[in-house]
Order: C-alpha cells, then structure tokens, then sequence
C-alpha cells in the first residue's frame, strides 16, 4: 500500500533520453565515478544551496500574484488541484493492481529529488536529495528501489552498471528542450493532460508546430525564456501558486523579445494595448496529443486492459481556447477556507483577475478545465483525494475519507460533490504570422469572443463602424 505523509510535492514523467554518440562529455574531466548527488556537490555546493530553496525542490513559495493569499507561501504541498489532488497523501510507494501490476510509484516520481519530502531547513541530507542528472544529464532515467533500511527511493536505472551510470553522468549540459517536457509534458497522469500547450512533440518539432521551438524556426530551449538566476525559473502561467521570481513576469513585448510593437499594421499594434499576443497566435493546442479538458472524480471509471480506476476523463484535441482578461494575478480556491462559486455556480480552482476597465488586463488564451470535486459539509473546504490507491481499488469514498483524515484530521467526513472550473494560460505552439487568427475569426458573425461576457455590449468593431457613420 502507499505510505502516507503529511508533505509532499508533485509532477513528473520520466522518459528515456535518446543515447548520444561516442564522444568526449563535458564533465569527463572532473570526476571518475557518479556516486551520486555528492559527487556533484564537491564542485557545485553553492547551486545544490540555491536549488535547494527553488520552486522546483520546495514546490511551494511566495505567492504575491495570487491576490488571496494573505501573504502566506503556496505550491502543490499546500494547495488543492482538480487533477490529481494534493500529493501528501500520494508521496512514494508501489501501489499494484489486482495482477501484481505496479499502476503507480507515488507523486515523488514528479520531483526533482531522489524520494525524501523537502524540509524547510536545510541540512547535508536534503542536498543529497536533490537530483541533479534529471534536469542536466542526457539519457538519464531513474526507478524505484527499496534501501537497505526498507525504504523506498528514487535511483539511477543504471546503479548496479557502473560503467553505463559513469557514461550518463558525464553527459552534463544545460536543460534542453527533452529534459523540461519529460516532466512537464507527462504531468496529470499521461502525455498532454494537464497543460494541453506542452506536448512532447516539442522535444524536435517544425516552426508550423511552434514557431519558437522548431528546429527549422528559431530553435529556442525553455531556458531561452524561462531561465532566471540562481535556479530561479521565470514566469508562472496563470494558475500556479508561488513563483521563483515574482518581479521578473515573462512577457511577450519587452524590449528582449518582440516589443510592444510588432507588427507592420498599426491597427495590430493597437490591438496588443488590450490583446495579449497568444491570443491570436495560438489559435488551438493540444494539436498532437489530446489534453484533459474535464476531470469528474465521483464517477470511478475502471480501465479493463490496465485493470485500473480512474476518474471520469473527457479529453480534447484541437481546443480552441477560452479568453478572459488576466492582469497577471489570479484568485485560487485555497485549503480551509469557505468555497466560493463562480456564476455558473461552479468553483473557481483558479481564476485570472482583470476586467475590461483594467488598464493592466488584456484578453488572454486560456484551457478552462472543469472538475468534480468534494467538497467538506458543513465547512465547505475543498477536499483532495488519496488518488494513488483509488488507482487499485476504485473505492472513492475511502479516497476521499482517507485525505480528509490526511489533509484536515478530521474522521468520516462528509462530503458532497461540486463542480469547479480552473483557467489555465495557454503561451505555447505559438503559430507563424501567417497561421495566427484573422480579423474575422473574432470580429465575423460566428466569431470566437464572447464580447458580453467580456464586458462589451457588442463586437467593438461593429460599434466603431457605426460610430463612424
């Protein structure tokens, strides 16, 4: 069965690296044999101490963009999500179904250390649980093995194979395309579900597929954008809770990148006052692999073939996107405190702050991802679920149940279901000039904008033609 803890993290899916050819690495002058993390710590102390205090070991920080956070740090160890919950009740072990089938290794497999929870002190232990070959070693894979002292952790595939575990180690570059998705692509359960804009396609794609990251286009990396200082990682979408670097937002239109100008049409350049640039440049995601687009957790689904439980997963591909206004902040559902509905009655997981009278909000693509999820009678707090072994048995109430002791300590909670809604910005598979929206695809008689609820009485550009008559 899966241990149980109290803090956790989560997401990540490891893929096999393809092998590179026989040649001279970049750290094969500086040690002989990887015996692990500390072997890396003998040069790199200093990044380990950075690492250490990242969004990416920690999984929880400061939150200034989430307007109700009342000051307090948030990530995936204090907050509840409507895909696969809250991992501290899912941290590490071999959940099996009822063939022996390992369906689950725990939500550890989505971090970037070797098994043990992070600690909020530092100590030699934890920098020894950083795992640096996942971001930096082409080739690496990791499984999970049982130590001496019965425990479970997360090692090299090739621990036992000195000679081919020496050769990946060496194999030390900064993060690549491949590194980022392995993770990022596979979070949610399976290839595309969560994001719906970071498939794996992108690891060697064409500028038609994403004009950045094409090998044939400008064959940009994640850190090209996203690489910060000091482990620190840019930018945050707009439904995660803490970010690295909260005065550095990742943008379009800085001086660094296309300008608050881009275009040849000054009519375009008007547009981008009030229209994010993704917006008409990425037209649909989920292009290659389909994304989940609606996760009902009250109704278990079993998987025959996999002899497997699931929740009820509707998935879409070629999705048009959502638009609202978003000005960079954004309201979360959080843990212990009354739920509060959107207008369709549903509750807002995660909802993009900004309205049209917001000079810093302008209309902005988003997946809008709907959910099914308890939620605690009589204190109306959003509940996670024990999701790893309802893997195996697909009993949900025990699941529910069983977070609820986990998460709040409270015994036989009652609970009822309730619909949610989570806005999640979608900037990338970003299209050529020539593939973005046109004028029409907004402006024309079936046009994709909901201009009322937006905020307009009507499509401005009709109102404007009038106007000038």
């Amino acid at each position: 069965m899966l241990k149980r803890f109290v803090l956790a993290v989560g997401t990540l899916a490891l893929l096999a690296m393809p092998a590179a050819a026989a040649k001279t690495y970049s750290h094969s002058k500086y040690f002989e044999h990887y015996e692990g993390t500390k072997t890396c710590l003998k040069c790199h102390m200093k990044e380990a101490k950075e690492f250490f205090h990242s969004q990416h070991y920690q999984w929880e920080g400061a939150a200034p963009q989430i307007v109700n956070s009342h000051g307090e740090k948030l990530g995936k160890r204090n907050t509840i999500n409507d895909f696969c919950t809250n991992p501290m009740a899912n941290w590490i072990g071999l959940v099996r179904n009822s063939r022996g089938e390992i369906l689950t290794k725990g939500c550890s497999k989505c971090h970037a250390g070797l098994g043990k929870i992070p600690t909020a002190e530092m100590s030699r232990e934890q920098l020894e649980n950083i795992d640096c070959l996942i971001c930096h070693a082409s080739g690496y894979r990791r499984d999970l093995y049982k130590a001496e002292d019965g425990t479970l952790e997360w090692r090299p595939i090739l621990w036992k194979n000195q000679v081919g575990l020496d050769s990946v180690s060496k194999r030390i570059s900064l993060p690549k395309r491949a590194m980022c998705l392995r993770c990022h692509s596979g979070s949610g359960g399976g290839p595309n579900f969560k994001r719906g804009d970071l498939e794996y396609e992108l690891a060697d794609t064409n500028a038609q597929f994403d004009v950045h990251m094409g090998t044939d286009g400008a064959d940009m990396q994640c850190i090209d954008c996203h690489a910060g200082q000091d482990h620190r990682v840019r930018g945050r979408g707009a439904d995660l809770s803490g970010t690295d670097m909260p005065n550095a937002r990742l943008r379009c239109d800085n001086d660094d990148c296309h300008g608050s100008a881009p275009h040849q049409a000054e009519i375009l350049n008007h547009h981008t006052s009030r229209v994010y640039c993704t917006t008409c440049h990425i037209p649909d995601f989920a292009k290659k692999d389909a994304t989940d687009m609606v996760r009902d957790w009250s109704k278990p689904f079993y998987h025959e073939a996999a002899d497997k439980y699931s929740a009820t997963i509707t998935m879409g591909k070629d999705v048009i996107p959502a638009y609202a206004w978003y000005n960079g902040t954004t309201w979360e559902q959080l843990p212990k405190e009354p739920v509060t509905r959107l207008a369709d009655g549903s509750v807002g997981m995660m909802v993009p702050q900004g309205s049209r009278k917001d000079p810093n909000a302008r209309i902005c693509a988003f997946k809008l991802h709907r959910g099914k999820m308890p939620v605690l009678k009589g204190k109306n707090w959003i509940i996670p679920i024990v999701v790893e072994e309802f893997f195996a048995d697909g009993n949900i109430d025990k699941a529910v149940k069983n977070a609820a002791k986990d998460f709040y300590g409270i015994d036989d909670a009652q609970y009822e279901w309730i619909d949610t809604t989570r806005y999640m910005g979608i900037f990338h598979e970003v299209q050529p000039a020539k593939n973005a929206l046109q004028c029409l695809d907004c402006h024309g008689p079936n046009g994709r904008l909901d201009w009322k609820a937006l905020g307009y009485p009507g499509d401005p550009m009709l109102a404007m033609l009038k106007s000038s008559h």
